[in-house]
């Protein structure tokens, strides 16, 4: 009774496990979004700034209440578009703290011309337009941040602190936040490439099927995104039937080789799913041409099929012991839509590239990256397109809008994408359907890299068929990703 308790405690402890790394996987995914991520910093970090300096306002009188809604505004200018015009520290304490001098100006100058006390003199219409003005022609010389600059400026005309008091509670409570925002923005925002995406950090393992018309090329494609990463390795995976087997590697009870070899198969002039007439060249001299141009090591598998070829299950399994996170195969169709192969390869959990090979191309210089929205996915797109394209190519990223009133926020959208990019990417806003964009710009580039839609609805891609299937006459290479997870 005992031991069966125990094993369904250990199995509810493994089931919860599972569930908290699928939750934070997806939760880091979320936060690839820049704008997911600019507003839970929001959330996060305007709240507790501002009740830091409310601490410090019970320590230090001369930070008054007064000062924390023009400074929490502020803050959130700041926070809200860390790249923007808007978010300078100098532009940020300056105006602040110049609204708070131009307000005392004003309030000085009132109790000269009424012959009163300062603490006597009562706030009229015009010593706050006064104050106002000061504000916005001083911030405006200096190019100061107006808004913050103008409440503070009304702020002190109302203030019972005194004035130099609370000119300097102004600018000490201002730096303090900017000082928070500069290690944010610094240490993280600027690095978050290197803390949540996941999606360029992986893919240096990569495993290749030897199959369809140019499987060469498709392995140089693989290797070319393999080795952006020190620990990269290429597996080529062939197959051989098992009847005529002969010389071929022992295999284990999976068909796997117990150890490296060679295989016949087609050099890519018109080969096929693995067969091994015509024209032959081993894999062992494909996997020392790439470690050798590539500089990244190329192992060779082999396994033993009924038929020759390898079914998508066999392909997952050797993913699994050779220890790769990406898969890169042939296009397939059969009847106009995507093989069976490929179609249980993108409901798999590994990632899958699918290259659709024009003429046999290796080298892709220009890369273009068609996105739909921000994401892992988009990222790990433009991650392939700047290995592939290398320090001297073109990556360009380009995105389709149906208005002219949806340029704004593309192109908010495409820079947030590029600007983690450790090189300069071309971003492009065109009005028109991506279908008829492709088929005009294509033939500028070398290949084209778009996403599977597996992140659609079965109503949705109903509606409206994948990117891919609609491209299928552009005059360049295409990729095809499909990202999926493993919990």
């Amino acid at each position: 009774m005992r031991e069966r308790l125990a094993e369904r405690l250990r199995a509810a402890l493994v089931r919860t496990r599972r569930l908290e790394r699928r939750e934070l996987q997806h939760l880091r995914v979320w936060l690839e979004n820049t704008r997911n991520l600019v507003h839970v910093s929001i959330l996060l970090f305007v709240p507790l700034l501002i009740g830091a300096v409310s601490l410090l306002s019970r320590s230090l009188e001369a930070i008054s209440f007064l000062l924390f809604p023009p400074l929490a505004a502020a803050t959130y200018t700041l926070f809200s578009d860390p790249d923007g015009r808007f978010a300078s520290p100098r532009r940020f304490v300056g105006g602040l703290s110049l609204g708070a001098v131009c307000g005392w100006v004003a309030l000085e100058t009132g109790s000269i011309i009424h012959d009163v006390p300062v603490g006597a003199l009562e706030v009229d219409p015009a010593g706050a337009a006064f104050a106002v003005f000061l504000a916005g022609l001083s911030t405006w010389l200096l190019d100061l941040e107006e808004p913050a600059a103008f409440s503070t400026a009304l702020l002190v005309l109302v203030t019972k602190t005194s004035q130099l008091a609370y000119v300097a509670s102004v600018f000490l409570s201002s730096a303090f936040v900017a000082a928070a925002f500069l290690l944010w923005r610094e240490r993280f925002f600027e690095q978050r490439a290197e803390y949540l995406y996941a999606s360029t950090q992986g893919d240096d393992h990569v495993l290749v099927p030897w199959r369809g018309d140019y499987p060469l090329a498709t392995a140089r494609l693989a290797a070319g995104i393999a080795a952006a990463h020190d620990t990269a390795k290429v597996v080529l995976f062939g197959t051989v039937d098992a009847e005529d087997a002969g010389e071929a590697p022992a295999v284990d009870a999976e068909g796997l080789p117990l150890s490296d070899g060679g295989l016949a198969v087609e050099s890519g002039e018109g080969g096929g799913a693995g067969g091994t007439t015509g024209p032959t060249l081993g894999l062992d001299a494909v996997a020392a041409d790439i470690e050798r141009e590539f500089e990244v090591p190329c192992e060779v598998l082999v396994a033993a099929t009924e038929d020759g070829t390898a079914s998508a299950t066999r392909v997952l399994q050797a993913v699994h012991d050779a220890n790769c996170d990406l898969v890169v195969t042939p296009y397939e169709t059969h009847d106009g839509r995507l093989s069976p192969f490929v179609q249980d390869l993108f409901r798999s959990d590994t990632d899958t590239l699918v290259h659709r090979s024009v003429d046999g191309r290796d080298v892709w210089r220009d890369v273009l990256v068609p996105v739909r929205r921000a994401g892992d996915v988009a990222h790990k797109m433009i991650d392939f397109a700047v290995r592939l394209a290398g320090d001297d190519g073109r990556v360009g990223v380009c995105h389709c809008v149906a208005t002219d009133s949806d340029r704004d926020r593309a192109e908010r959208m495409l820079g947030d994408l590029v600007e983690t990019v450790p090189r300069s990417v071309e971003t492009r806003i065109a009005r028109d359907d991506v279908e008829a964009y492709l088929g005009r710009v294509a033939g500028d580039y070398d290949l084209v890299l778009v996403g599977s839609s597996s992140d659609r609805s079965a109503a949705s891609r109903f509606v409206s068929r994948p990117t891919f299937e609609r491209i299928e006459d552009v005059t360049c290479d295409v990729a095809i990703l499909d990202r999926n997870f493993r919990y």
